[in-house]
């Protein structure tokens, strides 16, 4: 949380909310400390100068490493690539379920949504999908 709140410090999101309310009501729908962890550092490397070296030498093992590299979008992956992924591991997966349902929240703005931000919900919505079906195919064979 320290991290998070460190790394994150200072930034506003696009309704001008503090950003760590973000990865904080990510992390607030997760059931388990793993899970939890990455939610909250789910955007540090891919937003901020801290690299996935940095946050193993603050002692973040490789249990929340992983997931986190999963959802770090590297901006030559087409978006849908990025997102399946992110589907074959269960707590990205999980964590990036969250992140969409709070990024799809139009609560969260003040103001109507511009067309770029329409055209991004949609993309949200074709994410989700992929990502419940993957979901849903992992508890099976469970």
């Amino acid at each position: 949380m320290r991290i998070a709140y460190e790394a994150h410090h200072g930034v506003m999101d696009r309704s001008g909310a503090p950003y760590i309310f973000h990865p904080y009501a990510v992390a607030d729908r997760m059931d388990d400390e793993i899970s939890t962890a990455v939610a909250l550092l789910h955007d540090v490397v891919e937003d901020t100068d801290i690299s996935f070296e940095d946050l193993h030498e603050m002692g973040i093992p490789d249990t929340v490493i992983g997931p986190l590299k999963l959802l770090t979008h590297d901006d030559d992956t087409p978006y849908m690539d990025y997102i399946r992924g992110i589907s074959k591991d269960p707590v990205a997966t999980k964590v990036k379920l969250s992140d969409l349902a709070h990024n799809m929240d139009t609560s969260r703005f003040c103001r109507p949504m511009t067309e770029k931000e329409i055209t991004r919900m949609g993309k949200y919505e074709d994410a989700k999908a992929l990502l419940l079906s993957a979901q849903k195919s992992m508890m099976d064979e469970m």
